[in-house]
């Protein structure tokens, strides 16, 4: 289907995530007047979700400062925001789009011109014997946030799952004083997320936290006691003791709306350049949303970068202007007090040089090549690295291993072509 060619008078969001709240902002500061209504199943005002596993749980968020925009803010620009309601079905209409709400109220059919999918992602579930227990726990939104700060001096913490979010809850929970383990069914950290030295680092950092790290081990069950837990089961016959479980094993995208439409969803709903799904009419942006690269593979990408930069692509294609050139994605996460900062996608890397400093051993740089030429880099505590990497990569630099081989010179010098 083409897309219309005259601008739509009302688009719905389906979400109300960085994404979604981005999208309406950069669309109205396009000059669109139109109505834009944003949905969200969440009763609350949209809000940042990185603070969840790190500044929420340790006491130092509130409500109010984790709201993506002040409450005034939507009534002054116009956008209209419905809290607390379900999107059940979604269908196409001779004139748009045609949406049934599912609320405390009851349901109720709207419709309108244009549809936005930023249906976002929830938390993968674990079927594990006892894993139904209300002291198993998930982290995805602030609800699920708030029944963990409760949790987090109640006895010892098993996380399933060595990812980013579990690592991130880990280190603040023992930074809390919580006796912390992490289970993890791969043979390193973050599986295929970050590269080999960069796990091993990460794998040590977490041990000197007095984390305990437990790899290559599957759960088998989660073992209650007197209305508790007790223990997580391993495949081996070992019980880990616990009070609290997080299950933090990764999230799918929600796209039962997506696949109500008969939209190409493969790990998410496939998306152009442009944030146009399959049928070339819906568009999609945030967490919900799977890219194909140029190799042919497709990927995700979770973090607000992503999220900012989907949002300003859609408003642009639905205002008719020039949409934003295209960009390297970066994403950070903060583990206690090792600061990851990732530019780039590793997945196609052929090569890899890593930079470490003697003078600064918590430092660490790993730089990927494809067919000799820079694609990605982490850097671990390596905060200017991360700037001259991103500068880098985003106005096209490339150089090879060869040039960025030599510890004993900066890598902001090195790159200092990408100034000229």
């Amino acid at each position: 289907m083409n897309e219309p060619e005259t601008m739509p008078g009302s688009i719905v969001v389906v979400g109300a995530s960085h994404a979604a709240v981005h999208f309406a902002d950069r669309l109205r500061d396009t000059g669109y007047d139109g109505a834009i209504t944003l949905v969200s199943h969440e009763p609350r005002l949209p809000y940042q979700r990185p603070p969840l596993s790190k500044a929420w749980l340790k006491g130092e968020a509130t409500s109010e400062s984790l709201l993506l925009r002040d409450p005034a803010h939507y009534a002054d620009k116009k956008i209209e925001l419905v809290t607390g309601v379900r999107v059940d079905q979604v269908a196409r209409t001779s004139a748009g789009v045609r949406i049934d709400l599912v609320g405390e109220d009851g349901s109720h059919t709207r419709e309108f011109d244009r549809l936005v999918l930023a249906t976002g992602a929830r938390a993968r579930t674990l079927a594990l014997p006892g894993s139904e227990h209300p002291d198993v726990v998930r982290l995805r939104d602030l609800g699920h946030a708030s029944v963990l700060a409760e949790r987090i001096r109640k006895g010892p913490i098993v996380v399933i799952g060595g990812g980013f979010v579990g690592l991130e809850v880990a280190a603040t929970a023992r930074t809390l004083g919580a006796e912390v383990t992490v289970i993890e069914a791969g043979a390193r950290l973050l599986g295929r997320a970050v590269g080999e030295v960069t796990a091993e680092a990460l794998l040590a950092a977490h041990r000197a936290m007095a984390t305990e790290i437990v790899l290559s081990a599957q759960p088998t069950a989660i073992v209650s006691a007197d209305h508790g837990i007790r223990s997580v089961r391993l495949d081996d016959g070992r019980e880990i003791p616990a009070a609290t479980v997080l299950i933090g094993i990764g999230a799918e995208p929600r796209t039962e709306l997506a696949a109500q439409l008969g939209l190409h969803c493969a790990g998410g709903v496939v998306v152009d350049d442009r944030c146009l799904a399959s049928d070339g009419w819906t568009l999609a942006i945030g967490d919900c949303t799977t890219r194909v690269s140029t190799t042919g593979r497709h990927y995700r990408l979770e973090s607000v970068d992503n999220a900012t930069t989907q949002a300003e692509v859609a408003a642009a294609v639905l205002a008719g202007s020039t949409t934003p050139a295209s960009t390297t994605p970066w994403f950070w996460s903060d583990q206690g007090d090792q600061k990851l900062q990732i530019v780039g996608l590793i997945g196609d890397r052929t090569s890899v040089v890593v930079r470490t400093d003697p003078d600064k051993p918590r430092r660490r740089v790993a730089l990927y090549f494809a067919a000799d030429a820079l694609v990605a880099g982490e850097c671990l505590n390596a905060p200017a690295d991360f700037v001259a990497l991103r500068a880098a990569l985003s106005r096209g630099y490339r150089p090879g291993p060869e040039m960025l081989s030599d510890n004993s010179i900066p890598l902001k010098k090195l790159l200092t072509p990408v100034h000229n």
